[in-house]
Parts: C-alpha cells; structure tokens; sequence
C-alpha cells in the first residue's frame, strides 16, 4: 500500500513544483484561465445531471455556469437542489478566485512596466554620471601627467 502512494506524491510534487515555476515566471494566468474554464464547463454539465429539473439544456448548465463563475448571477436560471447549490458555491468560489487572479496579475504587470521604466531611467542616469566621472578622471590623469612632465 505504501508503494501505491509514492507515484501519487511523486506527481503532486512536480505539479506543485510546475506550479511555482508558472507563477515565477508569471506564466500561471494561462493555467487558472483554463481550469476556470474546464470548472465552468464541467459543472455547467454536472448540474444539469444533478437538477435536471432547473437546467433544461446542457447549454443552460454551462450558461448558468459561467455567468456564475463572472459572479454576474442574472437569476433567469439557478438551482434549487442542494447539490445543485453545492456546485453553485464552488463555481462562485472560482470565480471570485479566477476575478482576484485576474486583477492581481494586470495589476502586477502594471507596476512592473513602470518599474522597469523607472529602473531603466536610474540606469541612463547612472551610466551618464559614470561617463561624467570618467571624463573628469581623465581630465586629472592629463593633469597629474603634465605636473610629472614638467617636475621630472
């Protein structure tokens, strides 16, 4: 039995690690885009399963769905199964999820483009204050050359 569990650990190791690598490399909004999409569409078909009665079509599931996941919620269609309520809360939590993320990473991206502007900006700065020192250095070698020159 233990042997069965060290594949599944294996791989929630490298999904965890893939994780972190996607968020480093500010690659992770492609990733929460699509489970948010799968989410919308597995439980659009999953309650019409579950309450048949109040989703007419698998279209309405989806519908319902991802209206939901936009924390939109029009009300012209909604569970009243408990189940049916209990996907309704997941596919809020998502959204509201999937919204932050997506407001986070804008936000993020943002900041960093002006970040990098402003660093950019130090940069020249800093490179024309080093130019300006070299010169003057250079100024003070021909000097210091010239007072050799003429003690020597």
């Amino acid at each position: 039995m233990e042997g069965s569990r060290l594949p599944v650990r294996r791989r929630s190791r490298s999904l965890d690690r893939r994780a972190r690598e996607a968020v480093a490399n500010r690659r992770a909004f492609p990733y929460v885009a699509l489970v948010t999409a799968f989410v919308g569409v597995g439980i659009g078909f999953a309650v019409k399963l579950i309450a048949p009665d109040d989703f007419r079509s698998y279209e309405d599931g989806v519908w319902w769905a991802i209206v939901t996941l936009g924390t939109v919620g029009y009300g012209d269609v909604v569970p009243t199964t408990t189940w049916g309520r209990i996907l309704g809360s997941i596919v809020i939590v998502v959204g509201v999820t999937f919204l932050s993320f997506l407001t986070a990473t804008v936000t993020s991206l943002l900041v960093s483009t002006e970040q990098e502007a402003k660093d950019a900006a130090r940069e020249a700065v800093r490179e024309a204050d080093r130019d300006a020192l070299i010169a003057e250095l250079r100024k003070v070698q021909e000097r210091l050359a010239t007072i050799e020159t003429k003690l020597g």
